[in-house]
């Protein structure tokens, strides 16, 4: 499969001779373009035919076609079991920048306006990989109720985009926004039935035009020119405070749904190449889970990703992208994943695409689904088993220890995940391919974590089915929200145990929004279809929510200033490798790890001394104590060449207002209380000699 098959400048483009439109349709055997009033979307005023080309794109020229036009498509073609022709419907250009809405559930594409967005001496902030912290945040979510931005911008771009918020993010630490989808997306009808919406946004009507509702009255009101410049001015206004703007994109399915499901661009413009189908009934194959799987085994699908994603880090000035359910953009022809799938490289590949960052969801609903750390070298990607380990030790192996007496497993998956997971990802790649989270927009927040052993999605209408039922959550004795000083101060606890976790470990941390000041969800695992305070982030915070923020806060700045903990390489046994971290692994007597010790039960104690490498100028040593129990465990700190003394940093097990400042000598027996962690600067000279272990 050819990646580029002259399918250029496809969309509308001004010429000479006046606006001209360019689209793909393999299939199709006649093609018209429709002109409609300014003032009235339904009154046709021009029509007309659009010719094909020896490579199947059709085009069509007016002067008509001028910005601020709304446009549309109506194509006919043969009959049969993957056609899906209707030539009294009008389409929407799947290249269009700009759409308008006409009805509740009808668009017209709008050519946009010509005029360059002014960028002034603002550019991308290009944030290293191993200094990156990334908060996955929804537009109106994070905005809504923020006391800072004026009413008429909360929940929207130029909420996003305002002082107050950015200030907000800057302090705590962050250095990229990951936005839940924008570009334009709208609700599946089955919710829309049930008077729910889709408000994480994974229902995409158009890969090139941003989300209408997510820009002010001011902008929505100024039609789909203004919403982009205020898109564009969000963009601006974060990277002038050296935040990155990082978007989860949707290209594995669309908004068209199943067969039965509306036809509002691609399926009525080539229902045969856009989307995989059983060839002998033209049933869908879907992957997704959502109806409908793109087939990025053709060309003009594989092309039309590779469009969208240069104009979004190029026009638009994003810096990354997030690919939910990406297998399904490496499967080929046999419907099979396949790590060299031409779009997999070209995404990675492509000099329009350089110093892009780009991440992979590394799943999908397909036969060989989960392909974790089989992503190419290029991408960093989700690492789920970094959060099903992390949740494990400090959450649901102690409910099991409770029950039955011993945990299931020991410090060995800990070990491994804070150490930058190497048994996942080649050393070509090294810890920065994996994306460290405990929480996402998907699954209970942090504090749900820790107070419910069960989901509760009854509003979501589908009588508690949906959502995952494998949490490995832990509700500390009482189920849901509680006035119990002991339970409340053992989930506190465990939020500080977790957040730790996240940003102390090896690789790139992302925080969910509203973690850090314990937002919940009431147990509902799966509030993809609320638009309300249940998802929306409430900033009227309580003390013990100040003392989690104040904790996220200290754990980033943590991170900053210790380059140990942020290394770019996996080290390797009895070599000096730049950019790695050295590793070594003691017992709670300040002994070396033993083999049979990683896996045991009983052996949830545990020391990981990290150091930059020597020929570092930032030389820096840190070392990191783990008590999986639930009671009090002596340690004695290990010794360890040119480490002269240890100075406690922070300790899990206390809040921020009782954290002091001590320092210890190696070999010096410490309390360290259970289940918790606590982070030590080892002080002394740097080593001469350098020898490493990885977990």
């Amino acid at each position: 499969m050819s990646v580029i098959a002259r399918l250029d400048d496809l969309g509308v483009r001004q010429t000479s001779g006046g606006g001209e439109l360019r689209v793909f349709s393999e299939s199709a055997t006649s093609m018209e373009l429709c002109i409609f009033d300014d003032a009235d979307p339904n009154w046709i005023v021009k029509t007309v035919p659009m010719a094909r080309d020896a490579h199947g794109v059709w085009s069509a020229r007016s002067r008509s076609l001028s910005p601020g036009t709304q446009y549309s498509l109506r194509v006919d073609g043969p009959r049969g079991p993957t056609a899906a022709f209707n030539p009294a419907l009008h389409l929407l250009d799947p290249y269009a920048r700009a759409l308008r809405r006409v009805t509740a559930h009808s668009w017209r594409s709008v050519v946009p306006e010509t005029r360059p967005f002014d960028w002034g001496t603002v550019t991308k902030p290009n944030t290293p990989l191993d200094r990156t912290v990334v908060y996955e945040a929804h537009v109106k979510g994070l905005t809504q109720t923020f006391p800072g931005v004026p009413a008429h911008l909360r929940g929207t771009y130029a909420g996003l985009a305002h002082e107050s918020t950015i200030e907000y993010l800057t302090g705590l630490g962050v250095t990229a926004v990951e936005l839940l989808p924008v570009h334009q997306h709208v609700s599946e009808r089955r919710l829309v039935r049930q008077g729910l919406v889709n408000y994480w946004g994974y229902n995409t009507l158009s890969y090139f035009a941003p989300h209408a509702s997510y820009a002010s009255p001011e902008a929505r009101a100024g039609g789909p020119d203004a919403i982009l410049r205020e898109f564009k001015g969000m963009v601006k206004h974060l990277h002038a405070a050296g935040l990155e703007v990082i978007l989860d994109v949707v290209y594995n399915h669309t908004a068209e749904e199943g067969l039965d499901g509306p036809k509002r661009s691609f399926r009525g413009i080539d229902n045969a190449t856009y989307y995989r189908h059983r060839h002998e009934d033209g049933a869908y194959i879907d992957v997704t889970g959502c109806g409908n799987t793109v087939d990025f085994s053709r060309a003009a699908p594989v092309q039309m990703v590779l469009d969208s994603l240069k104009y979004w880090a190029n026009d638009v000035q994003v810096d990354g992208f997030r690919f939910d359910l990406a297998p399904v953009l490496g499967r080929n022809a046999q419907v099979s994943y396949d790590r060299e799938h031409p779009l997999l490289a070209a995404i990675v590949g492509d000099p329009d695409l350089a110093d892009v960052k780009m991440i992979a969801e590394p799943w999908d609903v397909g036969i060989d689904g989960w392909q974790t750390g089989n992503f190419p070298h290029g991408f960093s990607e989700w690492n789920d088993r970094y959060r099903d380990d992390v949740r494990s030790f400090w959450l649901s192996d102690l409910q099991r220890a409770r029950h039955t007496g011993s945990p299931e497993t020991g410090a060995g998956a800990l070990a491994t995940r804070l150490a930058g997971s190497s048994n996942l990802f080649e050393a070509e790649r090294g810890p920065l391919a994996s994306i460290n989270f405990v929480t996402a927009h998907d699954g209970f927040t942090m504090a749900d974590l820790a107070t419910y052993n069960t989901k509760h999605n009854v509003m979501n209408g589908e009588s508690n089915r949906d959502g995952t039922d494998g949490n490995r959550s832990f509700n500390h004795g009482v189920e849901g929200p509680t006035s119990n000083p002991r339970i409340m101060r053992d989930r506190l606890r465990s939020i500080r145990n977790l957040m730790g976790t996240l940003l102390l470990s090896a690789g790139v941390p992302m925080i969910t929004a509203g973690d850090e000041i314990g937002r919940t969800q009431r147990g509902n695992n799966n509030a993809y279809c609320h638009d309300s305070e249940l998802t929306w982030i409430s900033w009227e915070l309580r003390d013990w929510q100040r003392d989690l923020q104040q904790t996220a806060r200290h754990l980033l700045r943590l991170r900053r200033e210790n380059p140990a903990l942020r290394p770019a390489r996996f080290a390797r046994s009895q070599a000096s490798t730049p950019s790695a971290s050295e590793m070594h692994w003691y017992t709670a007597r300040g002994e070396s790890m033993r083999d049979e010790y990683w896996a045991a039960p009983q052996h949830r104690t545990l020391q990981f001394l990290a150091a930059s490498t020597p020929e570092f100028e930032d030389f820096n040593r840190v070392l990191l104590v783990v008590n999986g129990l639930e009671w009090p465990v002596s340690v004695s700190l290990p010794q360890h060449e040119g480490v002269e003394q240890y100075t406690l940093l922070w300790d899990s097990a206390i809040t921020m207002a009782d954290q002091v400042e001590s320092s210890h000598a190696p070999g010096a027996a410490i309390a360290v209380a259970g289940p918790s962690l606590r982070l030590y600067r080892a002080e002394g000279e740097a080593p001469t000699v350098a020898g490493s272990a990885t977990a």
